[in-house]
């Protein structure tokens, strides 16, 4: 493979804090009036019908959560993914849309990585940057060694081999495998005890007013726009009409350009609820489904709103699709999503230990506990699970180009990255092929068991030179 010239326009500089409102503290700007045109291209009168039903379901499902709380997170081992999974269990995985796999990764394997990093952005000091800028807790760094290794180990990328096998085609002749993990660079947390900066709320990733306006994700949730009933036939998991959206339409810093079936981080740190960590909402399809119909709905009497189905009405005459603004993440609160009741329903993802795995569905909104009142660092890389698309071999393509450089991933913050640091990631933390496949450093070959035609394999490679 050759190193070539990136086809992807370089992001500015900045940090995560440019795509969440949450960390800012901005107010989401007003959308244009073509957004009225929109609602009413998308309206059907029966989806008063399905706003009824899913208001109907979100009683019980708040209930349960509020329930078991972070024991409502599925929890399983990595020996008991290799052995396999029953079909119950699998079925409440993708019910919740979370996952914790504990034991992939050694825990003194997981601990030397962070050790590894923090003596890298030692070395590298002048060079760091990250948010907030006066006492870094996410650091712009994509890189390093630790990255590169973890990324490429075993346990990781037979965990998402698994998660991705939870996913399936509905046209056969879809051009992805499943069977086929890639690299999809990101960043890293080294959150310290007492950081209350560092504030994710509630939201989705993969676009904001994207869902609605692309025309390639309106046929992602389009059961849910059907009306009726037809929303409870929505299948998050069919990876056919996730092909060719385009989740991105603004060329914003830090959205995800591909398809990333399974966003994740491997922990390098213990780490418990109320020490920092990953909070999920956990009812995949129902929350996609009240997201996807809230725009269309607003309360009677917005002074003093209630929650009962009679006391909201049909909204197609306005731009508004609360918690959506153009170049920045879907984000969801109390007063945009009352029907969540995020406050009952958003639940921290158990205990994990160094080595430790947590993924959580693309399409799942989550946050980040906005006090850490531990008292270690709560510690992760973030490490997703990506299959193989010609679109996504795209991707990997660039970022392998700006991986030789030292330059972050196209879809995150520009500028120089890590081009003057010493002791960067290279080729030769790699040693294994499937690592080499996975950041694009090797040409595919056809294998029909992982659904590599030749057809697919040829306009795989060609992307990837």
């Amino acid at each position: 493979m050759t190193t070539a010239t990136a086809t992807r326009t370089a992001k500015s500089e900045g940090s995560i804090a440019d795509i969440f409102t949450s960390l800012t503290n901005e107010e989401h700007t007003a959308l244009p009036d073509r957004f009225i045109d929109l609602k009413k291209e998308l309206w059907k009168d029966s989806l008063v019908e399905s706003w009824r039903q899913v208001l109907e379901a979100l009683g019980p499902a708040i209930e349960e959560i509020e329930f078991k709380g972070s024991d409502i997170v599925p929890r399983v081992s990595y020996d008991e993914i290799v052995q396999g999974l029953t079909q119950e269990k699998i079925d409440e995985i993708k019910k919740i849309g979370v996952i914790v796999v504990t034991g992939g990764v050694p825990k003194g394997q997981a601990l030397g990585w962070k050790q590894s990093i923090r003596d890298y952005a030692k070395v590298n000091v002048e060079h760091v940057k990250g948010f907030p800028p006066d006492n870094i807790q996410v650091f712009e760094i994509y890189n390093s060694k630790a990255q590169t290794e973890a990324r490429t180990h075993p346990s990781i990328i037979n965990t998402q081999k698994f998660l991705l096998s939870l996913w399936h085609k509905s046209d056969p002749s879809t051009e992805v495998s499943l069977e086929t993990p890639m690299s999809y660079f990101d960043r890293l947390r080294i959150r310290q005890p007492g950081d209350s900066k560092f504030t994710l709320g509630p939201h989705t990733d993969g676009g904001s007013v994207e869902r609605w306006e692309d025309k390639g994700l309106q046929k992602v949730f389009s059961k849910l726009l059907e009306g009726g009933s037809n929303w409870k036939n929505h299948d998050p998991f069919d990876a056919t009409p996730r092909l060719g959206v385009i989740q991105d339409m603004y060329h914003a810093t830090n959205a995800c350009s591909i398809f990333r079936a399974w966003q994740g981080w491997t922990s390098m740190s213990t780490t418990g609820p109320n020490e920092g960590t990953l909070r999920v909402l956990p009812m995949l399809s129902l929350s996609s489904a009240y997201v996807i119909l809230r725009p269309f709905f607003r309360p009677k009497h917005p002074s003093s709103p209630s929650l009962k189905f009679e006391d909201w009405v049909p909204d197609v005459d306005s731009p508004t699709f609360p918690g959506s603004s153009i170049r920045k993440t879907q984000e969801l609160n109390e007063k945009t999503h009352p029907h969540l009741q995020l406050a009952r329903t958003m639940v921290s993802v158990p205990k994990v230990e160094p080595g430790d795995q947590v993924y959580w569905h693309c399409d799942v909104v989550h946050a980040v506990e906005s006090h850490h009142k531990g008292a270690g660092d709560s510690s992760v890389l973030y490490i997703p699970a990506v299959p193989l698309t010609v679109h996504n071999a795209s991707y990997i393509r660039d970022q392998r180009i700006n991986f030789f450089a030292g330059l972050p991933p196209p879809d995150f913050p520009g500028g120089e990255g890590e081009s003057k640091y010493v002791g960067r990631g290279s080729v030769d933390d790699i040693n294994t092929n499937e690592g080499r496949y996975m950041y694009g450093l090797k040409a595919f070959e056809v294998d029909d068991s992982k659904a590599l035609s030749a057809e697919f394999v040829e306009k795989v490679n060609r992307v990837l030179v």
